[in-house]
């Protein structure tokens, strides 16, 4: 008997696809680090919609500037030239040292498009299959090559066959690496989140990212650093591996640089500047004039207030009350991050604490499942800081105290 046709199936079809596993909440607008939901329940906000946030909700700097965009010029096409591409372009070479962008519209995208570079960069070089050196525990999209390159298999599963071309190796394990360099001559790069956001909060080191630098250089790779979670000031820095002095070749970005606007971007050194040309890759919606808007404004701010050093100085905060609420606590496993990129693994799952920390009027995320994933706003507060964990806090006490499952 043939399995009945979906499209004919008896009930109600649903008019937005189940792929989120959602809070039954539903936001209507916010200031600052505070969001309001249809019940006019308020909430602190500290997930910054995962990073994306970096001015808040309803900057009054912000606001006015996309106003006046969307009043102008919302979309042309880049069979033109668009001024405030090259604006936005300066402004990302200038605070990174690198010497040129491609824009797009999300961290997958951007992605997607320094893998692209990394090929068409082994085939220039005469390798007909390149490979690139990525991360157990990574995460870096879920088009079919970001998926691939990413170090799940949960969320890999279903997907197969996954594209090949990939060598996986352990984070901070600089041994694993030379023994790729020492017995695979295919490899063009190396491909890397600074920080694994989606992987739990896990840092890079910095001497092991110094170390890939002088190996990529000795290799001739390229030294692909996915700051798409860690950068745009998230850190205390602009991007998150300025802290181990070097500078990549490729630097995928996202979340943060368009404050809420959808935009991504590929930042290109000198060995992967040229790479790809006309006709090489493209993006309808990339590069439009209100992304690039809200890139140029976003950076701006951050620059006229101090946001970089001010995220600094609030992780610090944020991070200190948390250490101290929490410490002795049984089943508190490790602190992990820098800046306002914190993370709290616990020694058990703890997906049950989205949704009481939501009652309890916070926001926030639970990653590799036992992660508590907190990414607030950069103009986060100390006052604001301290209520974080002055919620959480006995959420978690209380939840560690309970029988594990």
């Amino acid at each position: 008997m043939n399995a009945p046709d979906p499209a004919h199936a008896s009930g109600p079809m649903p008019h937005v696809l189940d792929t989120y596993g959602r809070l039954p909440i539903a936001l209507t607008h916010g200031r600052g680090c505070w969001v309001w939901d249809t019940a006019g329940r308020r909430y602190l906000d500290a997930l910054g919609g995962i990073a994306v946030n970096t001015l808040g909700h309803g900057h009054p700097k912000l606001v006015p500037a996309l106003q006046d965009q969307v009043a102008r010029l919302i979309h042309c096409s880049n069979y033109y030239e668009v001024p405030l591409q090259e604006q936005l372009a300066a402004r990302l070479c200038e605070i990174s040292g690198l010497s040129g962008v491609f824009f797009c519209n999300s961290g997958l995208e951007a992605n997607e498009g320094a893998l692209k570079i990394a090929r068409k960069y082994g085939h220039d070089r005469g390798i007909a299959r390149p490979e690139v050196i990525v991360y157990d525990k990574a995460f870096h999209g879920r088009s079919i090559a970001t998926l691939s390159a990413t170090g799940n298999a949960k969320v890999q599963k279903g997907f197969e066959p996954l594209v090949e071309g990939f060598v996986r190796v352990p984070l901070n394990d600089f041994a694993a690496v030379q023994e790729v360099a020492h017995t695979n001559r295919n490899v063009v790069a190396v491909f890397l989140e600074v920080i694994q956001g989606e992987g739990g909060i896990n840092r890079t080191r910095v001497e092991y990212l110094r170390r890939l630098r002088q190996l990529c250089d000795d290799e001739g790779w390229l030294l692909m650093l996915d700051e798409v979670q860690c950068g745009i000031g998230r850190t205390g820095k602009w991007f998150a591996h300025q802290w181990a002095d070097i500078r990549p070749d490729v630097m995928p970005l996202a979340k943060g640089l368009g404050s809420g606007v959808p935009v991504g971007a590929i930042v290109c050194g000198p060995r992967a500047v040229n790479v790809l040309g006309p006709g090489n890759h493209g993006s309808t919606f990339g590069g439009n004039p209100l992304a690039m808007r809200a890139g140029v404004e976003t950076l701006r701010i951050m620059q006229e207030d101090g946001l970089v050093a001010h995220a600094a100085a609030m992780g610090e905060v944020l991070d200190r009350a948390l250490r101290e609420g929490l410490a002795g606590a049984k089943g508190v496993v490790e602190f992990r991050g820098q800046g306002l990129m914190i993370g709290i693994e616990l020694d058990r799952p703890c997906a049950v604490l989205l949704a009481r920390a939501a009652e309890a009027g916070l926001l926030i995320s639970i990653t590799a499942e036992r992660v508590i994933r907190l990414l607030p706003a950069l103009v986060l507060s100390a006052d604001e800081a301290r209520q974080i964990a002055a919620i959480l806090v006995p959420l978690v006490r209380q939840f560690l105290a309970e029988p594990a499952p």
